[in-house]
């Protein structure tokens, strides 16, 4: 008997044993998952400070590895210079522009969900298929159709009755993307209208019943009862149609390209073939005598810093909700 308790007291020290030393290989596994994932992500951030906060005559130095050997803002200085020539009031027009569409991106995109999803009619079955078409084709596809369209847009023949022409060039006009938002053709907006499309797919059909009951109408239904319940789909929508729109360089670059859009200013500022410009005009603003690729690559990353300011304060101010809004609105899971 005594023997048959000590056999079952070691055993189930053996299974303790066994199950805290999986929990320990287990925690030690995720934790350098953790840590490899961490250290890819922000080594080349860490990277970024002896980079963007040392002395442009010190760029190249290979005596600087983490810390600066003097300790300047000069790149930030210059890529304020060269990315926001109306200062802070760039920054500003880009963000308003994102915003602005986002909220006409949000509107249409949720009424084409709602239709998608809980009207049955004709065709809808395609008109579906095409959004995700849409989704699908590179936008670069679509570009000379667009760009013809709105360069010879008539407005289906009515600007006859107004125009000698017949015809007038939106090109290079910021309506034309507010347009293009309008229409669904905006950045990623099928993928908008079919995040709304299946976040309505989910909510019963007893909530429709219940409102046509009391008396709402078709219209009443979708502002009183759905609208309130697809906050987490509005949420995730808008935050994803505000940080592509603040970044999106293709639709400004070809549709309105003198617009005041802190991207496209970085874009062309920045590009390989403008590099010599950027150079020289450091040597000459800040009294550089030798300005090298180095000093390039500085202020460029310093006006990337910059840009990502915005970004940074919607996503560390809704990092929690939008991720829970994630979970609720059906693009994950």
């Amino acid at each position: 008997m005594k023997n048959k308790t000590e056999n079952a007291s070691l055993g189930l020290k053996v299974y303790l044993f066994r199950k805290k030393l999986k929990n320990v290989l287990q925690s030690a596994f995720l934790f350098c998952i953790i840590a490899g994932l961490c250290f890819t992500i922000l080594y080349p951030i860490v990277q970024l400070v002896p980079t963007i906060f040392s002395n442009i005559e010190d760029l190249g130095n290979p005596n600087v590895i983490w810390l600066p050997l003097e300790f300047s803002v000069t790149s930030f200085r210059a890529a304020i210079r060269f990315s926001m020539p109306e200062g802070i009031m760039t920054m500003i027009k880009s963000i308003l522009y994102a915003g602005l569409i986002m909220s006409i991106q949000v509107f249409f995109s949720a009424m084409a969900g709602y239709s998608l999803a809980r009207v049955k009619f004709l065709g809808h079955r395609l008109v579906f298929f095409l959004v995700i078409l849409v989704f699908l084709v590179p936008r670069q596809s679509l570009l000379l159709a667009q760009y013809i369209y709105y360069s010879h847009f008539n407005a289906f023949g009515l600007l006859k009755l107004f125009t000698a022409a017949g015809e007038i060039n939106l090109i290079n006009k910021p309506i034309t993307l507010i347009m293009l938002a309008v229409l669904g053709f905006g950045v990623q907006q099928s993928l908008f209208v079919f995040i709304f499309s299946q976040f309505f797919k989910n909510i019963p059909n007893e909530l429709e019943e219940a409102a046509l009951i009391d008396g709402c109408g078709f219209h009443k239904t979708y502002l009183k009862i759905m609208v309130p319940n697809a906050v987490p789909a509005i949420s995730t929508v808008a935050v994803l149609s505000f940080v592509w729109n603040y970044g999106d360089t293709y639709f400004t670059s070809y549709f309105n390209k003198d617009g005041p859009y802190l991207s496209s200013t970085l874009a062309r500022v920045f590009s390989a073939a403008n590099k010599d410009f950027v150079l020289n005009a450091i040597k000459v603003w800040f009294n550089v005598p030798l300005a090298t690729d180095f000093a390039f690559d500085a202020v460029k990353q310093a006006a990337v810093l910059i840009f990502l300011i915005p970004l940074l304060v919607v996503y560390f101010g809704a990092q929690k909700w939008l991720v829970e809004n994630l979970e609720n609105s059906g693009l994950v899971g």
